[in-house]
Parts: structure tokens; sequence; C-alpha cells
């Protein structure tokens, strides 16, 4: 899924892609990716996902989503089950940025990734100049920008996913392993949206 803003112009005519995704952790859902270009016109209190009101938050997407050019990729728990959950975050970000970049015409880019790692010399398809920047969600505002819409992005995935299992508290923890659930998971064993490599889930029975 990808938005491309009409009229849209970089800041500089240089373009600076930001990436961060969302659910490395969780025992449930997929892991998203988000790469995002920032235009002339940046929304205001970009900040890492983290540190904002699920309110403050869920406005900047919609302001990010409106401004900017944007790119998510998502990679489903059975994927990250068959190549492991740091190949799937790194396929995820390849993907945000394959994307976003071939919208953007490939355009010569610069990709800043949160964190201390990057795609390079890890997935083949990788082509970009990259920089990992440790805390970067917080300190750089397209990182923060991506951040903000990994996290959404997935939240709602898990929102809807959760009308389908609920006896897991989707809506509440969004797959983390909180003690409901891992008390839903002693009961009710593990869904389809469950990751069965994780050790938590391993020994569930699939529903």
């Amino acid at each position: 899924m990808l938005g491309i803003t009409p009229g849209f112009t970089v800041t500089d005519g240089a373009l600076v892609i930001g990436v961060d995704e969302a659910g490395r952790g969780p025992l449930a859902g997929p892991v998203v990716a988000a790469a995002v270009v920032l235009g002339r016109s940046i929304p205001a209190g970009l900040d890492d996902s983290k540190r904002l009101s699920a309110k403050r938050r869920a406005v900047l997407d919609t302001a990010i989503r409106a401004s900017c050019c944007w790119a998510v990729a998502v990679v489903e728990p059975e994927e990250i089950d068959r190549i492991n959950i740091f190949q799937a975050t790194m396929l995820a970000m390849t993907r945000a940025v394959a994307n976003l970049d071939a919208a953007l015409g490939g355009a010569r880019c610069e990709v800043l990734i949160d964190g201390n790692m990057t795609p390079a010399g890890r997935r083949s398809e990788w082509c970009w100049p990259a920089r990992a920047i440790v805390g970067g969600d917080g300190i750089e505002p397209c990182i923060s920008a991506a951040s903000i819409i990994a996290k959404e992005w997935r939240d709602r995935l898990m929102l809807e996913a959760s009308g389908a299992f609920p006896h897991y508290g989707w809506e509440r923890n969004k797959g983390y392993g909180t003690p409901e659930h891992m008390e839903a998971l002693r009961l009710h064993g593990a869904t389809p949206l469950h990751r069965r490599s994780f050790a938590p889930v391993a020994q569930g029975q699939l529903i």
C-alpha cells in the first residue's frame, strides 16, 4: 500500500526516505514497515510513536498520509515463521522502500532507518544507500513519520483481527504477550495469526 500526495515536492530536492517497523515482538500478527518521504508541509509534533498518545498518533497518521509520500509493507506470520523475525523485518523494510522508490520514479535517494542495522547485505533485493540511526524515530522527522504510520497500520490490522479471534484481547494488547493473551493461549491454543516459531506459541494447537 502506498500514497503519493498530488503536487508533492520535497523540501530541498533531495529524496530522504525514513523507515521504521512495528511488530517485531508480538506473539501474533504481522510485522509492518513504513517508508516516508516528507514534503514541504511537515506535520508538527512528529516523534517516536511510542512516546505519543493513541489520540495524537492517530491525528499525526492522518496528517502524514495526507501531506507526504509513503508506502507500507506487511510480512505475515506464516512468512515470519519461515524466515525468522529478523529477516522478516528486513524484508518488510525492503519491500516498503522498493514500493515507494518505484512510485517516485527511482530518483536518487538516501534511506534512514531506525535502529542499528539496515537490510544492506542482509537482503539481496536491497539496492539503496542506507544509514541506521539508533533512536532515529525520536530525532529524525522522516523516521518518526514512518514509525507512526507503521504503528497505526499494524494496530488497525490487529483490531480487525480481534473480531475474528475475540478471546485474545488483541484490540488491547495488539498481539503482545500480556497475561490476558497468555491465558487465552493456554485455554484456546494458537490461531493461524500466531507466530508458531515464537517460544510461547510453539506448544499451542492451531484452531
